[in-house]
C-alpha cells in the first residue's frame, strides 16, 4: 500500500487533518488502534476555541457544531462565597468559545470521512515507524492475522501520550518536560439541567470545583481528589454533597442532581516532547504534549499543530515550498509552550495546593484580587482562553 500521509491515530486530531488533506486532494491513510465504537466512547473535553471551531467549518464538519454547539461570551471565577464573571468577548474584541462534546465533534469527522470514502482502519496492532531519516519512510501493522505495510511520503504521529509514534524518535534526540500534579478531578457527567448557563470555576479550601456542560440537559462537574482516592470511593450521594460544600451557596441551593452517566478520575500531568519533527515523522496532539484541563487548552493545543501541518503540507505538494514543515516544530512548540504556562497557572491559581503554607494561601487569593482589578490581566487571561492566534 502507498500513499502520500500516513496518519497514525483515529481521534479527533487525525481525523481532523485527514479530512482537511482529503479537501485539497492530498492522499492520505488513518490507522486506529481501537475501534470507531470505542473512540467514541471516550469522554473528552467540551470546550472548543475560537480557531478549533474555525477549522471545524474548513474541514466542512462544522454544520451540526454550530446548529448544537453553545456560544459562550463568558465564564465564571468563584473564590468561596465570592463569584465573578469574565467577559471573553469584552477582552478579545468579540471572541467567544464553543460548547461542543468532544464525542459529538469526533462522530462528525468520521461521519465527514465516510461520506469521502476517507481510508480509516480501525483495530491495528503492533504498529511500527521505519525509516523516518529517509525520502521512503513506512508504517508496518497488524489487522488480525496479516501483517501490512503502508508506503508513505511523511508520517503524523496524532496517536496519543502511549503510542508508538514519540517512541520512535531516537531517546539522545527527544527531550521530554514534565510536571505530574499531587491530585486529580473526579467527573460526573449527569443527564441534568447545568446549574449555570456558563462555567463556574470554584476554588475552595476544601479544594477545587468545576461546573461545566455538554448541553441545557447534559451536565459535567469535577471536583479536586487525592491520587489515592479510586472511583469507586464515592458514590452518587457522596459526590453531590461534596460539590455543593465547594460552590457558593447559591449556586449549591440552585444545584440539580441525579444518577450519573460516567464517573471517572483523571490525574493531572503536563507534558512536552521536543521536537516534533524527527526526519519524515511529525508528532501532534498528546503524542507530543498534555496539559491539565484546567484552562481547557487539550483538545484546542492540538488544533494548531493540526492547522500548521496542514497548511505546511498543502504548500508542500501543491508549490513545492517546504518552509512549513523545516519550521513546524519550533512554531508548534512556541504556540504549545504558552498553552503550557496558561494552564499550569490556571491550575496552581484555582486548586488547594498539597504542602502549601499560610503564605501561599494568602497570595493565590491576592492574585486572584489582583486578576478582577485589572483590565489587563483581564485581557490576557481572556487571550489565552479563547486561544491565541495559529
Amino acid at each position: 500500500m502507498k500513499t502520500q500521509v500516513g496518519i497514525i491515530g483515529g481521534g479527533p486530531s487525525g481525523l481532523m487533518l485527514s479530512q482537511l488533506l482529503h479537501l485539497k486532494g492530498i492522499d492520505n491513510i488513518v490507522l486506529e488502534k481501537h475501534s470507531r465504537d470505542y473512540v467514541l466512547g471516550r469522554i473528552r473535553a467540551g470546550v472548543l476555541e475560537h480557531g478549533f471551531a474555525e477549522l471545524m467549518r474548513e474541514a466542512q464538519c462544522g454544520e451540526r457544531m454550530d446548529a448544537e454547539g453553545e456560544i459562550h461570551d463568558g465564564f465564571y471565577i468563584a473564590n468561596g462565597e465570592t463569584k465573578r464573571r469574565v467577559d471573553l468577548a469584552g477582552h478579545t474584541g468579540g471572541n467567544s468559545v464553543v460548547v461542543y462534546g468532544q464525542t459529538e465533534l469526533t462522530r462528525d469527522l468520521y461521519d465527514a470521512r465516510a461520506r469521502m470514502d476517507g481510508k480509516v482502519i480501525h483495530n491495528v496492532d503492533d504498529v511500527a515507524l521505519h525509516d523516518l531519516k529517509s525520502a521512503t519512510p513506512s508504517i508496518t501493522y497488524r489487522l488480525g492475522d496479516k501483517d501490512h505495510r503502508i508506503a508513505c511520503d511523511y508520517i503524523i504521529g496524532a496517536d496519543g501520550f502511549h503510542g508508538p509514534s514519540r517512541k520512535a524518535i531516537p531517546s539522545d534526540i527527544l527531550r521530554e518536560y514534565e510536571k505530574v500534579y499531587p491530585f486529580g478531578w473526579l467527573g460526573v457527567l449527569s443527564r441534568t439541567k447545568p446549574v449555570s448557563p456558563e462555567l463556574i470555576y470554584s476554588k475552595n479550601a476544601r479544594g477545587f470545583a468545576l461546573c461545566s456542560l455538554r448541553s441545557q440537559v447534559l451536565s459535567r462537574y469535577y471536583i479536586q481528589v487525592p491520587l489515592t482516592d479510586k472511583v469507586e470511593d464515592w458514590s452518587d450521594d457522596a459526590f453531590w454533597a461534596e460539590l455543593k460544600k465547594r460552590l457558593p451557596s447559591d449556586v449549591a441551593a440552585n444545584l440539580e442532581t441525579g444518577a450519573s452517566i460516567e464517573k471517572s478520575i483523571a490525574p493531572l500531568r503536563s507534558f512536552v516532547a521536543e521536537p516534533m519533527r524527527y526526519g519524515n515523522l511529525f508528532l501532534a496532539g498528546d503524542a507530543a504534549h498534555i496539559v491539565p484541563p484546567t484552562g481547557a487548552r487539550g483538545l484546542n493545543s492540538a488544533a494548531s499543530d493540526i492547522y500548521y501541518l496542514y497548511h505546511a503540507l498543502v504548500d508542500h505538494y501543491q508549490k513545492g515550498d517546504d518552509t512549513g514543515l523545516e519550521n513546524y516544530s519550533e512554531k508548534a512548540l512556541a504556540r504549545i509552550w504558552k498553552a503550557q504556562r496558561f494552564s499550569w497557572w490556571m491550575t496552581t491559581l484555582l486548586h488547594k495546593l498539597p504542602g502549601n503554607i499560610p503564605y501561599e494561601d494568602k497570595l493565590q487569593d491576592t492574585d486572584l484580587e489582583y486578576l478582577f482589578s485589572s483590565e489587563a490581566a483581564l485581557t490576557s487571561l481572556a487571550e489565552n482562553y479563547v486561544g491565541l492566534p495559529f
